[in-house]
């Protein structure tokens, strides 16, 4: 796939939230906020609010199964709300002072605000998916809400437990690629509420569930993969003691982990070393086989859709996994 299909299939996922994100703000700037010092980190947040993977991979699924993502905006929008709540909340635990350029609220104003901000998000979009499930089927609003909390509980053990490896010594990869999987599931919440929420199928839900698992879990990966390049990325989660799954992983030969110590213990990393290190991660057996491991889940999931690689929204979701390992 070339790098331009990429953009492509990037620019899909930024339209398809675009609505459900809107929506969000209107309802987030139509609260009245009370305390002053609280509305600039807001209109912080706001203004520079531009994920789309978790609306994006609702819409998708809503569409795969005959679903229309405009008559469920509202859902899209909650969705939206709640992984901002746990991005706020993230931030505060990872000290994320700059995402993507742009500084973080963290950052920007303080570790209080950054909470306080996190739980306004939490709490509109509970009461708005709450909301959303009571227009389903009675017997099927419940259900996504279970989902939604079952879900949504694994994402949150899945961060407890990376914050406790942080506090041990000699933590395996394998047991890093656990939490991945956990964390993976908000994605698998995407996908399968986006399934309910167009009123698809039993086994549609399960399978695009399944589907959702394995885009979170290649999604991280390739994130990571990504890290190893990025200067300033790398430096911060060095200096949190966040290294990417990649680095860790390749530092289980010896030899490579005395070399990957000696460039991760200077003061300032330069280009070079950044250079030097890529080659080091990459050129790891382990790291090989965690590729070859994401090449397995992309067959995977690849299988699982073939039933939907006539439809637009199939088709989509076949190009997205391919993607999931180009230029790395």
């Amino acid at each position: 796939m070339t790098r331009r299909k990429g953009k492509i299939l990037v620019a899909d996922l930024m339209k398809r939230s675009e609505k459900g994100r809107e929506y969000a703000k209107q309802i987030l700037r139509a609260e009245q906020v009370n305390y002053p010092k609280l509305f600039e980190p807001l209109e912080h947040y706001i203004s520079n609010w531009d994920e789309f993977t978790h609306p994006g991979f609702f819409s998708i699924a809503c569409e795969a199964v005959g679903g229309n993502p405009d008559d469920v905006v509202a859902a899209q929008a909650s969705i939206s709300m709640l992984t901002a709540a746990f991005d706020l909340h993230d931030d505060i635990i990872d000290k994320s002072v700059v995402k993507h350029n742009v500084t973080t609220v963290y950052g920007k104003f303080n570790a209080e605000m950054t909470l306080l901000l996190g739980n306004a998000f939490l709490i509109e979009g509970l009461k708005l998916f709450a909301n959303s499930a009571a227009q389903l089927p009675k017997d099927k609003g419940n259900v996504a809400l279970e989902a939604l909390k079952k879900l949504f509980f694994e994402v949150g053990n899945g961060h407890a437990l990376e914050v406790g490896l942080k506090e041990r010594k000699n933590v395996t990869p394998a047991e890093y690629l656990r939490i991945t999987e956990m964390k993976a599931a908000s994605i698998e919440a995407d996908m399968c509420l986006g399934a309910m929420f167009g009123q698809g199928e039993s086994e549609e839900i399960e399978t695009l569930a399944k589907v959702g698992r394995i885009f979170g879990i290649l999604a991280t990966l390739r994130d990571d993969l990504i890290d190893v390049f990025d200067i300033e990325e790398l430096r911060q989660r060095i200096a949190v003691q966040d290294l990417p799954l990649p680095i860790l992983f390749a530092m289980q030969d010896k030899e490579v982990k005395e070399k990957i110590v000696e460039i991760l213990s200077k003061s300032k990393i330069k280009d070079s070393d950044v250079s030097a290190l890529v080659d080091l991660t990459l050129q790891a057996k382990s790291v090989m086989q965690l590729k070859s491991k994401m090449q397995i889940l992309i067959k995977q999931g690849l299988t699982l859709t073939d039933n939907w690689s006539k439809k637009r929204a199939g088709r989509k979701i076949q190009s997205l996994l391919s993607f999931m390992i180009e230029d790395l």
